[in-house]
């Protein structure tokens, strides 16, 4: 399993409940940006938006390609896959007060990207050691 990028800041910000494993579906650009290391988790979120859960605000690196003919924005929001069982699970969980779904590392497993979100409650201020 090699981490393509962290978000160091969420362990700090939040206790995690459950940590699930979702899959993503991303160009090619973004596949290779993201292998060559230029990626940003830090200031992004997990939105649910009409049965389905996207990657919002996640900034990838524009690589340079000689034809690059497609519409190429570094923080568009990117879908996740996930079982239709594990989004209603979310779903649920997300309605009860003070929970939240945050994005903790992005990694590459067998050739494959995948990304690590987990079910989160935000800490309070004298928490945070």
């Amino acid at each position: 399993m090699n981490v393509l990028c962290n978000n160091k800041k969420s362990s700090f910000k939040y206790s995690f409940i459950k940590k699930i494993e979702a899959g993503l579906v991303l160009s090619g650009w973004e596949v290779k940006s993201l292998k060559d290391g230029n990626g940003q988790i830090s200031e992004s979120y997990i939105s649910i938006t009409k049965d389905e859960i996207f990657l919002c605000n996640a900034h990838i690196k524009i690589v340079n390609m000689k034809n690059s003919s497609s519409n190429q924005n570094p923080t568009c929001r990117r879908k996740l896959l996930l079982n239709r069982k594990e989004i209603n699970m979310l779903q649920g969980q997300v309605s009860q007060k003070g929970l939240t779904i945050v994005p903790i590392r992005l990694y590459s497993k067998k050739g494959i990207i995948k990304i690590e979100i987990a079910l989160a409650k935000g800490k309070k201020l004298f928490d945070k050691r």
